[in-house]
C-alpha cells in the first residue's frame, strides 16, 4: 500500500508543478464551449433539443478527462528513457501494485481536470438541475479517468518511441470521443454507427455524467456503472499482464 500511495502522490506533484500543462489542458474544453455551445446552440434549440450548453457539458467534461488521462501513458515512456522506471521496478513490490499506484494518480488528476471543466461550464452558463447528483458525477469522472489512464499506460508499455505515442493515441482517442454521444444524442443514429457507439466505453461514461449533470440518460445509470466497472476490471487485467512484461 505504501508503494501505491507514493506513486499516487508522485503523479499529483507532477501535475501541480506543470502549470503550463494545466492551462493548456483547460484551453480545449473552453474552446469547445464557446465554439460549439454558442455556435450550434441556436440550431440545436430550433431543432427542439433545448439548451445545447446543458447537453454539451457532460461530453466536454468527459473529453477533458479522456485526453488528460490517456496521455498520462507518455510519462511511462519518459520514465523509461530517463531511468526512473528502472528505479521503480527494482522495488520489492509487485508490478501490479506499481501499475495501480500510477493509475490511481492519473485517475485522481483526471478527476480534478473534470472538476475544473465543470467550474468553467458554470461560468459559461451551465446550471445543474440538482446539486444532490454532483457526487454521482464525481464517481463517473473517476471511473472514466481510471479506465483511460490504465489503457494509455498499457499502450505505452508496448512502446519505446515517445513521438509515436501521441500519433497512435490520437488515432484511438478521436473515434472514442466523437462516437460517444458527447456532441450529439445517440438516438436516431444509423444502426451501424449506433452499434459502434454502444461498444465505446466512453459512451457509458458520458451517459452517466449526463444523468448526473443534466437529468437525462440513454442507457440508464445502472448499465453505465456496470459497463464502466467491467471495463475497469478488464483493462486492469490487460494492463497488469502487459506491464509485467515491460523492460526498463
Amino acid at each position: 500500500m505504501s508503494t501505491i500511495y507514493i506513486l499516487w502522490l508522485r503523479q499529483l506533484k507532477r501535475y501541480i508543478r506543470s502549470r503550463a500543462r494545466l492551462v493548456g489542458s483547460l484551453g480545449q474544453p473552453l474552446l469547445f464551449f464557446v465554439a460549439l455551445g454558442f455556435g450550434f446552440g441556436p440550431i440545436y434549440q430550433k431543432a427542439g433539443g433545448g439548451n445545447y450548453i446543458q447537453f454539451l457539458v457532460p461530453g466536454i467534461v468527459a473529453m477533458g478527462i479522456l485526453f488528460l488521462s490517456f496521455f498520462f501513458g507518455i510519462e511511462l515512456i519518459w520514465d523509461r528513457q530517463f531511468g526512473f522506471l528502472k528505479e521503480t521496478l527494482v522495488a520489492p513490490v509487485s508490478r501490479t501494485a506499481i501499475l495501480v499506484g500510477r493509475t490511481l494518480g492519473g485517475a485522481t488528476v483526471g478527476t480534478v481536470q473534470g472538476i475544473l471543466i465543470f467550474l468553467i461550464a458554470l461560468a459559461v452558463g451551465y446550471r445543474p438541475p440538482s446539486l444532490l447528483l454532483i457526487p454521482l458525477a464525481l464517481v463517473f469522472m473517476f471511473l472514466i479517468a481510471f479506465v483511460f489512464t490504465i489503457l494509455g499506460t498499457a499502450i505505452a508499455s508496448l512502446m519505446n518511441d515517445m513521438q509515436a505515442f501521441p500519433v497512435i493515441t490520437n488515432f484511438l482517442i478521436m473515434p472514442l470521443f466523437f462516437l460517444s454521444g458527447a456532441l450529439f444524442p445517440l438516438d436516431g443514429l444509423p444502426t451501424s454507427i449506433r452499434l459502434v457507439s454502444y461498444a465505446d466505453p466512453l459512451s457509458y461514461g458520458v451517459d452517466g455524467l449526463r444523468a448526473a449533470l443534466v437529468g437525462t440518460t440513454h442507457f440508464g445509470i445502472g448499465l453505465d456503472l456496470l459497463v464502466l466497472c467491467g471495463t475497469t476490471v478488464l483493462f486492469l487485467a490487460i494492463g497488469s499482464y502487459v506491464f509485467s512484461k515491460i523492460q526498463a
